[in-house]
C-alpha cells in the first residue's frame, strides 16, 4: 500500500490549477462580478421576498411603490426563486362545502 503523500501527488496544486496568464488583477476582478451577480441573483431576491413576506398586509402607499420597482429591479433573480416560495395567505380555518 502507498504512503498518503505518494498517493495523493497527482492533485496539482491551485497556483497549477490555474491558467498561466490570469493575473491577480484579473482574479479580481472576476470574483467581484461573480460576487456582484451572486448578490443579484441570489442574495437580495432573498432579501426582498423576506420582506415582502413580512410586510404585505401592512405596506403604506409609497412603500409599496417601492418595493414593486424592486421587483422590476431584482426580477430575474425572484423568477429564479419563484418555484420554491409560497406568498400565499394562510387561510382563516378549515374550508367546509
Amino acid at each position: 500500500m502507498l504512503p498518503l503523500a505518494a498517493s495523493l501527488s497527482w492533485v496539482p496544486p491551485l497556483a497549477l490549477a490555474l491558467p498561466a496568464g490570469l493575473s491577480s488583477e484579473t482574479l479580481l476582478v472576476l470574483s467581484l462580478y461573480g460576487g456582484i451577480a451572486g448578490a443579484y441573483l441570489v442574495v437580495i431576491p432573498l432579501l426582498l421576498y423576506a420582506w415582502m413576506q413580512r410586510r404585505w398586509m401592512v405596506m403604506g402607499k409609497i412603500e409599496r411603490t417601492f418595493v414593486y420597482g424592486l421587483v422590476f429591479l431584482f426580477f430575474p433573480g425572484l423568477l429564479l426563486f419563484a418555484p420554491f416560495l409560497n406568498l400565499r395567505m394562510a387561510g382563516q380555518g378549515a374550508w367546509r362545502p
